[in-house]
């Protein structure tokens, strides 16, 4: 069974109107991320209707994605006091409801995005929302999802409370081969995801992809953020050629059932 470990459901429909007809044809099992309440209510939809109808599992989660802090942080929104608090607030409290009523595939995807100047000037309120969704996820024995973009050094300050995730699965993997296996040995339950980019001739995530532990390894189509070269997103159908060169860089057969065993192992299904 092909299987997504992150995705978008809800904005790929916006380009794709027949994705989730495609996920049950392809039988793609996937882990669906949400930002917005309105976002995980549509995914959480979509995984009721895939289960009465037997289709492929659908894993609604739930964050507050470090790109939002920009909005937290708007100026505009600033003009009302403590308006940027009670944004954050309210979206926890989602969170931590959702968690409590069994509603959550994992949370996330949560963590650092220090990309560019833009996002670095929120990286206070990356740090607090990080330290608090990992205390749901804790809380609630969830899996982590995390996404970093030349953040790994803040991951790493976290290190304690991630080893008392159930698990942690690095979206779209930047890091290095070095800090991959630093977070292994620290004793954090890892599991390392790879899309598009290692068809992009990104040396690092290829390299990576190439030498993590077969039982740390996952694939995805973070559809529809990471387009394959010439093409406008991504979408499902993407994992064939992402699993292929997956296969490739590790010189090994039979990874689908692999990297299968190693989502229902990451994501507790």
């Amino acid at each position: 069974m092909f299987t997504d470990a992150h995705c978008h459901p809800f904005d790929l429909a916006l380009h794709f109107p027949d994705a989730e007809n495609e996920r049950r044809r392809l039988g793609v099992m996937c882990a669906a991320s949400a930002t917005t309440l309105e976002e995980f209510i549509y995914c959480e939809k979509l995984a009721k209707q895939a289960e009465e109808s037997a289709a492929a599992l659908l894993l609604p989660c739930f964050a507050i994605h470090p790109q939002a802090t920009q909005i937290i942080n708007n100026k505009e929104q600033r003009t009302i006091k403590n308006e940027e608090l009670k944004i954050k607030n309210d979206k926890l409290v989602i969170l931590d409801t959702l968690a409590a009523e069994g509603r959550l595939g994992a949370v996330g995807e949560t963590g650092f995005d220090l990309y560019n100047a833009a996002f670095r000037e929120t990286e206070i309120i990356q740090e607090e929302l990080f330290a608090a969704h990992l205390d749901i996820a804790v809380c609630y024995n969830l899996p982590v999802v995390i996404h970093a973009r030349r953040a790994m050094h803040k991951v790493f300050s976290y290190v304690g409370l991630l080893k008392k995730c159930k698990s942690v699965i690095f979206h779209s993997w930047s890091g290095t081969q070095g800090e991959g296996e630093a977070l292994l040995r620290r004793g954090i339950n890892a599991f390392f995801s790879f899309g598009t980019v290692i068809m992009l001739n990104h040396k690092e995530a290829m390299r990576c992809c190439a030498v993590f532990p077969r039982d740390r390894i996952l694939i995805e189509t973070d559809a529809p953020y990471q387009p394959p070269r010439g093409e406008a997103f991504s979408n499902y159908a993407c994992l064939t050629n992402i699993l292929e060169t997956a296969a490739a860089l590790r010189q090994e057969t039979g990874l689908e059932e692999i990297v299968e065993k190693n989502f229902r192992s990451a994501f507790g299904c």
